[in-house]
């Protein structure tokens, strides 16, 4: 069996996907807060486009598109998520999907991606929107490309099939980055959904989002 043939069974077509985990009060809680951060973060959006329109006049080798989508999965069903591009046009296209090994090389980023986006998190923002939609959490587990799952699935791992993706999480925030460690944070938070509900739950993603301004704000991505 292919990977991909792997990924369609044990992600698109799962019957855990129907099993989800979705407390009503962390919905409420997404539609608020990111509602409330897209107006917020307006100015921060309308700089973003036109640092990226001065950066491609200025550097031809920067010139593409603004947005581009990834597939990843949340609740085992695919989604397109949402980025602002940090990568040269020819690099992502060879990326197949899944950018972020590509990103460790400043070689391989736009100036702007370089000096801004990724070492903020700005890149990022765009998936205000995909939690928006419903397509994931403020809070929760990476997004991962289908792939990924269905390699995860097959060691038996299964919760990316049952839990919304979130924007972030106790891995986001965590110094820890080997997958190991993420694997181990995303079952921790899981935990809480499974035992939490209500405020209690709302005070813990919102503990996570508190975290997560202040990684922003120290400037803690990616550097070069």
């Amino acid at each position: 069996m292919t990977a991909s043939s792997r990924t369609g069974n044990a992600v698109a077509t799962s019957s855990e996907a129907d099993r989800a985990l979705v407390p009503r009060s962390k919905r409420v809680l997404d539609l608020a807060v990111s509602g409330a951060l897209v107006v917020l973060l307006a100015p921060v959006w309308a700089a973003v486009v036109a640092a990226a329109g001065v950066d491609m006049l200025r550097c031809p080798a920067d010139r593409g598109r603004l947005l581009y989508r990834e597939r990843r999965v949340s609740r085992g069903r695919t989604f397109g998520l949402l980025k602002f591009r940090t990568l040269k046009e020819p690099v992502l296209a060879r990326a197949g999907g899944h950018s972020r090994p590509l990103e460790s090389d400043p070689a391989n980023l736009t100036w702007l991606g370089r000096r801004v986006l990724k070492p903020m998190y700005l890149d990022e923002l765009p998936q205000l929107v995909n939690v928006l939609r419903g397509e994931m959490s403020l809070v929760g587990p990476r997004p991962w490309p289908p792939e990924l799952v269905a390699r995860q699935v097959d060691r038996g791992v299964r919760y990316r099939l049952r839990v919304a993706a979130g924007w972030t999480g106790l891995a986001q925030v965590s110094k820890g980055r080997e997958n190991t460690e993420f694997e181990k944070l995303d079952l921790e938070y899981i935990e809480l959904l499974r035992t939490n509900s209500g405020w209690a739950l709302a005070r813990c993603d919102l503990d996570i989002l508190r975290q997560t301004i202040a990684t922003i704000a120290r400037r803690e991505g990616l550097r070069y």
